[in-house]
Order: structure tokens, then C-alpha cells, then sequence
């Protein structure tokens, strides 16, 4: 087997200022306000004719900087438009990378890719589309060394393994024309006097944005390009929390969201660290919408709550929010893989007495169902997706299942037909960890939130099934019976609102859906993230091995 040596990957206080990720022997420590880069555009070119508009306000311009030849050239405009020209290669060039696994979210990829790290294989981080986990390409760096890896991976019966080839003809490359001269350049810097600057993508269905701080456009891993914004971390604060929670919220909620918003963030910063930038955004992050859409209320909930984050054991929380719980959260390792986070565990998402948990576990089926009939006494009472039923035919499941499988490759994707949908393991809070599905060809057992890959009907892990059958007994499809909407690991947006009216604090809605959590202002001292792939196996107090 190919084996490589591998270091801790954390973020060191120089990293973090430096708006990059470093190799460091220690964990990451927090400085208290930082520039971020978020990938607001991450995939530019992957569109034909892929178009994107950039806009100085009113009696400003645009000041544009790069390199021709070598050396440095700054150009100024009111406006610029950004096209995508086809680069024809002199000779077709293979585009080459080893895959181990595909997933719905970042959580779960990073801890498979912590368990590929504790064997000695060094790997990275992606997200063409889905998440997945790929071999380091710079330690993998030849056709050779990708297929003995591979190999020796067979060998010892690892079959998820797989490389992904491509051969180019030709790539995309962003193009501008100014006083009559078209420049091609991959990296370009672009800032204004008054700190504002217009962005409209011409060819998806977003309306303009406006981001303060600078854009810089840069290629990524995927063969195309990601335009980014640097902008201070509480400016950032601006664009997400009113779109995240809405500025109706009571005042308190606000405040929660402000500090979840924050702790996320500087928890986040690794995420894409193969594309040279630290979070997107969208709902694989935290929305981000610029400065557009700033409200009095968020602001003065970001003013109050200022530097203001939510660790545990000095450690930045995993600071996880989701729309709708259902009426109980989840715990972490209930949705995704990895070790256990003790403050993210089930909470039944109420101030009364309406479900006793520890006597009642929803890990049995029959109190399962009981509990999704119960629509009284949450914080999410009467609101749209507390409970919901789905049906669906079996053709669309077919037709979803195989789509699926074909994406990760799985050998049974040519399956012809769904012959059952059976929930064989739930946890204490209810949701589905294990579902099999059995096909004409065999039986497939999907684990934690990649049942929400596989179907697009439930809409979160908290539900039951339920065949439906014609008047002679023929499957003819499956009901999805459930509660909530996303993850539900964390506060619930809708059961804090319910909370903010009741008069609760921030501290205390925080408490509530992370027990165990502390709020402390953001200093030196607090550990931002720590990469815990090399400690498989051995007792660390501050969380369970898994």
C-alpha cells in the first residue's frame, strides 16, 4: 500500500489573518475581528457562455488590478462585464483525480476523510457538486501514483475507491475587453473608493448583489474560476443574519443568530481550503447576500452581540441551526458521522412536559409514530412544516434511487425496481440512521443523511414510512410521514422565535438547544477548530470516540 505521512491540518492565528489555512502543531486561535473570503460566485465558466457583470455605484468606479507579462497593470471603469472564453489546449490534456466517496454534507465528508488521514493516505476536500473526498492531488500527482493507490486500496478490499478522468480539449477562461483591448486573465483583483461594488451573473436566476470590501476573482480545483469577497467578519454578519432569521424576529433571537452566525464562520474557515478560499455562500455555508437586504433590527443584534461567540471546553461549538426540528433536535452523530459533540445531543423542542424522552425513547418505532401524531405543546406549533406527509410513486422512487446510485457509482444502480423500504435503526431522538432498500438485485442500507440524497421526498431524517398498495396489494409506492425541515441539529429558527416571545434572553435560548455551551467574547485563547483525525482511538476528555 502506498503510505504517506501525514501533519495535524489546523488554523494557526497567522493563518487566520493571513486569510489562509496552515499546517500548524497547535490548535487554531481566534482573533477577534478578521477579513474572510467567501466564494460568492464559486463556479464561474461551468456555464456556457458564462456571463458576470460588475458595477461601481453611482460616481464611483471599479479600479481593476493584474498582471500582464509579469508585470503589475491597474485599469479603472464604472462597470466591467466578465465573459467565459473556450481556450483551445495544443494538446488534449487528461484531468485526473482519485474520488474515495461522494456526500451530502461537508460534516460527513471531513470524517471520512479523517479516517482516510489515521490510515496514512493524505486527502482533501472538494465540492464539484456534491461534497467528496479525493486523494491529495499534489501528493498523488502522477497517473502512476494514482492507479497504485487505487490497487493497493482493491487489494485489501476497499472497492469505493475510483478515478475520475477527463480529457480536455480545451478550458474555460474569463475574459474582459476595456478601451478596446480584450484581456484573458485568471486573476484579477477588483476594488472601489466608496468599499461597494455591483455583481449580477447574467445566467442563473439571483438578482444583482452588492458586497462590500474587495472581489477577487481566482481559479478553483474544478477547472474554472470562484469569485471572491474579502470583507470584514462583522460586515459579513450583515449579509447573513437577516437571511438567515429575517429582521422580524424578537430582538433576542436576532442576538442568538448573530452569535451562532459568527461561531459558525470562524469554525468554518477550512472548509474550502482546496480552492483557496474559506466559505461559500449558500446553504452549504451560511447564506450570504452582501450588504442587499440590511435591516435596522439584525444590526443593532450583530452592535449588541459584538465579538460575542458560543464554545465549549474553550473550543468554538459547532454552531448548527436548521428551520424546523419537528418538535425534537437531533443530535450531531443522528445526521452525519464523527466524533460526538456532547452540547448537540436530543432536545425535545418545547418548555412543557409533552414527551419524556429518557422513558420514551423514539428509537422504537411505535413511540415514533406516536410522537409525529402528537401537533400540540411545541415551540413549533401550527407552523408549516412541523409535521408533513409525502407521497410517492414508485417510479419516482426508482427513478430517484437510480439517479442516485449512478452519481456515486454504486454497482447496483441498473436496478429496475424498489421491492421494499424498511427502517432498521433510529436513534433515541427519532431519526432514521439506517433505511434498507431492497431492489430486484439486492439490498442497499443507506445511513443518516444519505437517505436525503437518495429521496427527495422526506424532508429531514425524522419519519417513518409507510407502503402504499393498490386494491389487489401491489406496491405501488411509499408514504414519507414526518417532522421538521433540514438537519435539526441546533437551534430551531421557528422554535427560538416562539422562545424570543416568551421573553426568554439570548444566553438562554442559546442554553436551551446547546446545553453544556458557555458564551465568551472572542479572544487568543479560544480554540477556533481542532483536527482530531490523528487521535483515533485514544480517551480525550472533551468528546467520545466513535
Amino acid at each position: 500500500m502506498i503510505r504517506t505521512l501525514i501533519t495535524f491540518n489546523r488554523l494557526s492565528i497567522a493563518a487566520l489573518t493571513a486569510l489562509c489555512l496552515t499546517v500548524a502543531t497547535r490548535p487554531v486561535k481566534a482573533a477577534t475581528d478578521v477579513e474572510l473570503q467567501i466564494g460568492v460566485v464559486q463556479r464561474f465558466g461551468d456555464k456556457a457562455k458564462d456571463v458576470m457583470t460588475l458595477k461601481a455605484l453611482s460616481g464611483d468606479r471599479l479600479t481593476l488590478r493584474f498582471t500582464t507579462n509579469g508585470k503589475p497593470q491597474i485599469l479603472t471603469t464604472p462597470s466591467m462585464k466578465l465573459e467565459t472564453v473556450m481556450q483551445p489546449l495544443k494538446e488534449s490534456q487528461a484531468d485526473e483525480r482519485v474520488v474515495f466517496s461522494t456526500h451530502r454534507s461537508f460534516e460527513t465528508a471531513e470524517a471520512q476523510a479523517e479516517q482516510w488521514r489515521a490510515q496514512g493516505i493524505e486527502v482533501e476536500l472538494a465540492q464539484p457538486d456534491r461534497w467528496q473526498v479525493w486523494a491529495k492531488r499534489s501528493t498523488y500527482n502522477t497517473p502512476l501514483l494514482r492507479r497504485l493507490l487505487v490497487q493497493s486500496l482493491q487489494a485489501r478490499g476497499i472497492q469505493t475507491a475510483r478515478i475520475d478522468t477527463k480529457i480536455l480539449k480545451q478550458v474555460p477562461r474569463p475574459s474582459f475587453e476595456l478601451n478596446g483591448y480584450r484581456y484573458t486573465r485568471d486573476q484579477l483583483e477588483i476594488t472601489a473608493a466608496n468599499g461597494q461594488i455591483q455583481v449580477d451573473r447574467e445566467k442563473d436566476d439571483q438578482p444583482n448583489r452588492t458586497y462590500a470590501g474587495t472581489l477577487r476573482l481566482q481559479p478553483n480545483a474544478y477547472g474554472n474560476s470562484t469569485l471572491v469577497n474579502v470583507v470584514p467578519l462583522e460586515t459579513y454578519l450583515r449579509g447573513v443574519v437577516p437571511h438567515e432569521i429575517g429582521g422580524w424576529a424578537p430582538q433576542p433571537v436576532l442576538e442568538a443568530q448573530a452569535i451562532l452566525a459568527r461561531t459558525y464562520v470562524l469554525r468554518n474557515l477550512r472548509r474550502f481550503a482546496i480552492d483557496d478560499y474559506q466559505l461559500c455562500a449558500t446553504t452549504q455555508c451560511q447564506v450570504y447576500w452582501g450588504i442587499d437586504g440590511t435591516v435596522p433590527a439584525t444590526d443593532q443584534a450583530i452592535a449588541a452581540t459584538r465579538g460575542q461567540v458560543l464554545t465549549y471546553q474553550n473550543e468554538l461549538v459547532d454552531a448548527l441551526y436548521s428551520s424546523t426540528t419537528g418538535g425534537v433536535t437531533a443530535a450531531f452523530n443522528d445526521v452525519w458521522r464523527g466524533w460526538d459533540r456532547p452540547y448537540l445531543q436530543a432536545v425535545i423542542d418545547s418548555v412543557n412536559p409533552v414527551w419524556d424522552l429518557k422513558n420514551r425513547s423514539l428509537s422504537n418505532e411505535q413511540n415514533l409514530r406516536t410522537f409525529i401524531a402528537q401537533k400540540k405543546g411545541f415551540n413549533e406549533d401550527s407552523t408549516e412544516m412541523f409535521r408533513w406527509r409525502y407521497e410517492n410513486t414508485l417510479a419516482q422512487l426508482n427513478k430517484d434511487f437510480q439517479s442516485y446510485l449512478k452519481s456515486i457509482q454504486h454497482p447496483l444502480a441498473n436496478f429496475k425496481t424498489i421491492q421494499k423500504l424498511q427502517v432498521t435503526q433510529r436513534s433515541l431522538g427519532g431519526r432514521v440512521l439506517k433505511l434498507a432498500v431492497t431492489t430486484d438485485q439486492g439490498t442497499i442500507e443507506l445511513e443518516k443523511d444519505d437517505v436525503l440524497n437518495a429521496f427527495e421526498a422526506p424532508a429531514s431524517l425524522l419519519f417513518y414510512v409507510d407502503a402504499l398498495v393498490d386494491k389487489n396489494k401491489m406496491l405501488k409506492g411509499y408514504a414519507f410521514v414526518g417532522g421538521g425541515l433540514g438537519h435539526g441539529v441546533g437551534l430551531s429558527q421557528v422554535g427560538s422565535y416562539n422562545l424570543g416571545k416568551l421573553g426568554w434572553t439570548s444566553d438562554r435560548i442559546l442554553g436551551f438547544y446547546f446545553p453544556g455551551a458557555q458564551l465568551q467574547p472572542i479572544s487568543n485563547s479560544i480554540t477556533l477548530w481542532r483536527d482530531r483525525s490523528s487521535l483515533q482511538g485514544q480517551a480525550v476528555p472533551s468528546f467520545r470516540n466513535n
